[in-house]
């Protein structure tokens, strides 16, 4: 029989070795093939950037990352999916603003709470809101614009992707700032909007720099503003709308890396080493150039960093949501 010692031993070891395994377990992290869920249909830019980062982020983990399209609700499934989800870090959300930041200050209840439920890690890159007018529009200037706009309030129709985009946001920040007074159109989705600013249908558009580069370049429509701190060098000649007196809006389109919340540290912050390496790659930031993207700095990339933004951009949402009286079901 063994004794009551014997039997504290056994019982010290098997918790020893245990610990042990955990340990083991823990310094083997990644160990298994990780899910990128992207909240959105395959084709769109969210889409596009995960298949871009994912295969260099696979070589700097060792393991395969797997584009996963969870879509439904405007990007609102699949970012509850990732915060239900185990916290191991083997699943990561690509988010983005919608979802992120502006829905929780437009809907009254959302299915998680983005810094409770969910843990930044990084943001890859931002995309500006811009202005667009119509080449029938005869202004050259965004001073010119905003001043005609003002001497004439509710005159000037301005298209956006639809009801509490981002693009919505920035119109009515920009309205609120300005006085300009335009009206709003809210189109479904990016495309029909464009199509109606090129044919002259409507004089003014608030799109993502990204849809509205190739119209500008071309002529087709001409860019007067950017929704950002400061110029973009796709763009070194057009202002941005601080310059003319703005304060606001500085709105855009962020997207960014998440896992599920209680993600450990340690698998955080290897994850947030490929996602460096990724955003770092040159082809990758070729590409994303082309895209209008304004790529953060290595120590930019942080999870305090982030969420940093993430409350800020939820601030701008909110005074953005009021002005317009947005309300999003």
């Amino acid at each position: 029989m063994p004794t009551r010692r014997d039997l504290i031993f056994s019982i010290a070891v098997v918790a020893a070795l245990a610990a042990s395994g955990r340990g083991a377990s823990a310094q083997s992290f990644p160990n298994r093939p990780f899910r990128l869920v992207v909240p959105y249909p395959p084709g769109g830019n969210v889409d596009f950037t995960a298949r871009l980062l994912a295969p260099v982020m696979s070589q700097v983990l060792g393991q395969p990352v797997v584009v996963d399209n969870r879509t439904g609700a405007g990007g609102i499934l699949g970012t509850e999916a990732v915060a239900r989800a185990r916290s191991d870090g083997n699943t990561l959300l690509l988010g983005s603003t919608g979802p992120l930041s502006i829905f929780p200050a437009a809907i009254p209840r959302l299915p998680y709470d983005v810094l409770r439920d969910l843990a930044p890690i990084g943001i890859a890159y931002r995309v500006p809101i811009v202005l667009m007018v119509s080449r029938q529009l005869a202004v050259q200037s965004l001073a010119e614009f905003v001043a005609r706009a003002k001497a004439e309030p509710h005159r000037f129709s301005a298209g956006t992707s639809g009801i509490g985009s981002g693009a919505h946001l920035a119109m009515e920040l920009f309205n609120a700032g300005s006085g300009a007074g335009l009206v709003h159109v809210p189109y479904r989705g990016t495309g029909p909007a464009l199509s109606d600013l090129i044919a002259g249908t409507i004089p003014v558009v608030f799109d993502q720099l990204s849809s509205a580069l190739p119209l500008h370049a071309d002529g087709r429509a001409r860019i007067l503003g950017i929704a950002s701190a400061n110029r973009s060098p796709l763009l070194p000649e057009v202002p941005t709308l601080r310059e003319v007196g703005l304060v606001e809006p500085e709105l855009t389109t962020t997207l960014g890396l998440l896992a599920p919340a209680g993600t450990p540290p340690g698998a955080l912050e290897t994850l947030r080493a490929a996602l460096i390496s990724a955003v770092a790659d040159a082809a990758i930031r070729q590409r994303l150039g082309e895209l209008g993207a304004e790529i953060a700095p290595a120590a930019e990339i942080t999870p305090a960093r982030y969420a940093a933004v993430i409350r800020e951009e939820t601030e701008t949402s909110r005074r953005a949501v009021a002005l317009g009286g947005i309300r999003l079901e």
